[in-house]
Formats: C-alpha cells, structure tokens, sequence
C-alpha cells in the first residue's frame, strides 16, 4: 500500500493524544483497526526515513509568521524569503508506512539545529492551545508550557554536551604561537544545562556535531580535553575528544537518566553551502530540492565537499550508541535532498550577511523541521504504545 501524505490534521492529533494522557494519567494505545498486540507484531518494521518528497501545490503549513516562538533569522514568511510557497508545498512520504503524532514533556539537549527543532514544535503545538506559555525553568534555554494539556516542551543549550568553559591565557605566560587560552572540556562531565533534568522530561532528544570544528574554536582557542579533573595526555585531536565525549555521554545517558524516559540521538542536519564554505561565500539560492543522484556528490567524504562533515560525524554517533537503548533519530537523508529551504539571504537583519555569510545551515521554519516533528512524534506514539501492551 502506497504510503499516505501527511495530515493536515496533524496538530489536533497531538494534542487529541496528550488530552488523553493526561485525562486517564496513563498511556493508551493509539487507534488501530484491530488489535493493538497482533497489529504491532504481525506489522514489518517502519522506516520513516527512507522515501521521497512529493509536491503538493495546495498544500500549506499550519502555522504563519506571527508564531510568539520564532527566531529572527529563521522566520522566513517574515523575513519574504522567495518561493515560501514552494519551498512548503513538498511533503515527506516514506516508502514502506504511513506517518502523521506527540506526547508528554520533551526535552531537546544540544546545539541550535536542536533549537530550530524546537521551534518548529512549538509553533506546531501552539495551532491546538492558544494559551501557550513561554518557559525557561530548570535550566532550559526556551521552551513552552501548554497549558490544556499540562505539557512542557523545551530546549536545553549544549552544544558540545559535555561540560567546558573558557580559559584565558594567563598574563604571566608568554606568548605561545599566539595562544590567547583554552576551552577547557571535561569529557566526563554533562553540561550544567542538562545534568539535573532526568526527572522532568518523559522523552529526550540528543545532538552534537556543529560547533565541533575549527571555526567555532580555532587554534589560538582550542579545545584540551580533561578526564577525572586531569588533562588527557597526550593531548587529543579535536575529533578523537568528540568521540570520547560521546562515549561518556552515551554512558551518563544510559545509567544517570531514567530507564523509562524515552531517549533519541538526532544524527547530523546537514548543510548546504555551495560554492564554498560559509565564510567563503558559500550559496544556497535553491529553488527545488536536490535529486537522490546528487546526494553523494554533496555529502560522500570520499568527495572532500565543504558539506562532508555531517556523514562523518554520524559514523561516530552510530558507533556510539550502537548497542544501547537510545533510538537513533535518522533525520539526515531526508534533510539531505532539501538544499531549497535554508534562509539563505533572507536573514531579518540588516548587514547579517555581509557579517555571517548565508544561513545555508539552519532552516526556514515552517519547513523541513516540521516534517522532523512528525516523524518523531509518530516515533513516540509507537514506542508508548509498546510499552504500554508489553
């Protein structure tokens, strides 16, 4: 059976489904045409990441530019971004299930593309409770508490996860190649932004990867990374202190959060300068999405494009939870084709690209990420649901 387009419906079955949960304070299953138990293991596994995306001029998005939980540079009806209209009339459909749905308190735990994750929640959220309150408690960045279904949904700012804090060079030190100091990071150590937030949240998103190169901590700042207190040595190259931070990450994720909390890695949200990197006036005026043959030219590390790092690094993530109960998220090949929904130029701010370059990383909302949403939530309903006749 062909898979079906997303439903416009989609905002209303969220909250239809957190109404429930809190009415009854326990997890239903979700409507199925016969048994919940013999649908679930007569089914064969979904896969809400393989697909393609499907035009659909009258489509429209659920939620416009007056949306109280936008950021500036990423609302692009706001900011009359070319071809909005375009860029929202493609629907996600996987090849082998259908997708539309959310649940209990969501934590996000990571860099902006998180936050752009959030935003896009929110604004989707919000179409169903217009009460919505903004919220920055236990040590949230942002988020909202929606008040009808006693729902919190938030996101919590760690770009690297681990702990790290900047260190200037000392005045009695001389100069050392130009070294103004270190970044100090204790791969052991969760960031204090999410270390005490287990008990809140009944689902947790993870991500890293963005801020792990040279352009975010260049070597006059570089990254010198600590275990138990003590500097490693020799000293690590920055991917093999990634690859350690995740590994001790993954391990505080498995045995300090709760076993019954749902728990995601999202993999990398991949970029799209062409050109050149963003700060060598890398471009992303798109007006369609890529096609599946031109993926590995842009993304295949064999290729050495300035787009590369997002495979690699989600080799490192796979390893790293491989083996554990934390369900990868895989949201990059899906995000891969979409080089048309980026900002780009249309950043809401005068001069931002003259300074930044184009956003040809974070993404126009609404947009990608509200297909991101669905897909978690229906991720969320099954895994509830499972839990809940097991």
């Amino acid at each position: 059976m062909p898979a079906k387009l997303l439903s416009p419906l989609f905002p209303w079955l969220i909250l239809l489904t957190l109404f429930l949960i809190f009415l009854y304070s326990s997890l239903l299953p979700f409507h199925t045409p016969s048994s919940p138990s013999k649908n679930i293991s007569a089914s064969p596994p979904c896969d809400f990441f393989k697909g393609h995306w499907v035009s659909d001029p009258n489509r429209k998005p659920i939620y416009d530019e007056t949306c109280p939980f936008h950021r500036n540079s990423w609302n692009c009806l706001r900011n009359k971004r070319d071809d909005m209209g375009r860029i929202n009339s493609w629907k996600w459909m996987p090849e082998t299930c259908d997708l539309p749905r959310i649940d209990p308190n969501i934590g996000l735990v990571g860099d902006s593309l998180n936050e752009n994750f959030l935003v896009s929640f929110l604004c989707v959220l919000r179409v169903a409770d217009l009460g919505a309150k903004k919220w920055k408690k236990k040590g949230a960045w942002r988020g909202a508490y929606f008040p009808k279904f006693n729902v919190t949904v938030a996101y919590h700012r760690a770009v690297l996860l681990a702990k790290y804090e900047w260190q200037p060079k000392q005045p009695s030190v001389g100069d050392q190649d130009g070294l103004k100091g270190i970044n100090k990071v204790d791969v052991d150590i969760p960031a204090d932004d999410w270390a005490s937030i287990g008990d809140f949240y009944d689902v947790l998103v993870f991500n890293t990867g963005h801020w792990w190169g040279p352009d975010k901590f260049p070597k006059e700042k570089p990254l010198v990374f600590y275990q138990a207190g003590q500097p490693i040595l020799p000293p690590l190259e920055m991917q093999d202190g990634l690859k350690l931070v995740l590994q001790n990450m993954v391990t505080h994720i498995q045995k300090d959060l709760p076993r019954k909390a749902l728990k995601f890695w999202r993999l990398q949200s991949p970029r799209h300068f062409h050109g050149g990197d963003w700060n060598q006036n890398g471009s992303c005026l798109f007006s369609d999405p890529l096609e599946e043959p031109q993926l590995d030219l842009w993304f295949d590390p064999r290729n050495n494009g300035v787009n590369k790092e997002a495979r690699i690094l989600n080799g490192m993530i796979k390893d790293a939870v491989r083996g554990t109960e934390i369900q990868l998220l895989d949201l990059s090949h899906l995000s891969e084709f979409r080089a048309d929904a980026h900002p780009a130029v249309w950043l809401g701010k005068k001069d931002a690209v003259a300074i930044w370059g184009q956003d040809c990383m974070h993404w126009c909302l609404p947009g990608v990420p509200d297909t991101w949403v669905d897909i978690l939530s229906e991720l969320i309903s099954i895994r509830l649901t499972r839990r809940r006749i097991s």
